[in-house]
């Protein structure tokens, strides 16, 4: 099935150059890219985009730090479109926690810090992507990034090899 997702390049992967190396992946794996923007959100923005769920279930402290990490610097939005989108990219990004990714994804390959390091020296957990976690959180994430004029659609040599 074709599905949407969102992918944001989070402040440490804009400012590390690795935004070209992050883009040239997904497309690689005949992902389309259908909207792209770059923005320097502020916290109301980050509150939005960071439900207050996470702070249910995970707690203030940790809201609180993803709230600061969005918005350290500029962010790359993409909405991505493919077959089974969000798991392809998931498997793309690797694990949340960068120490636990395999060598082979994102942030296996460029972000190591794990969060016991990170959480026993008060530092961020920087893993350079969020990508949606499933169709739900998609359905959600699009909209608030991106408006539906600013989502293309056009055919890749992907699309004619599968026919779609």
């Amino acid at each position: 099935m074709t599905e949407r997702t969102l992918i944001l390049i989070k402040p440490d992967g804009v400012v590390r150059c690795l935004s070209g190396e992050i883009i040239s992946r997904f497309e690689k794996a005949g992902l389309k890219i259908i909207g792209m923007k770059m923005r320097w959100i502020n916290e109301n923005f980050a509150k939005e985009h960071y439900s207050e769920d996470i702070s249910k279930r995970h707690g203030g402290r940790v809201w609180k730090i993803l709230l600061d990490y969005i918005t350290e610097g500029p962010v790359i939005a993409m909405v991505l479109e493919g077959v089974d989108a969000i798991n392809v990219v998931r498997k793309i990004v690797g694990s949340t926690y960068p120490n636990e990714a395999p060598p082979g994804t994102i942030r296996g390959d460029y972000a190591h810090l794990s969060k016991d390091y990170a959480n026993s020296n008060n530092l961020k957990v920087k893993n350079l992507i969020h990508a949606s976690g499933n169709k739900d959180d998609a359905k959600t994430e699009i909209p608030l990034w991106f408006k539906e004029d600013e989502l293309h659609s056009y055919k890749t040599i992907h699309d004619f090899i599968l026919n779609i």
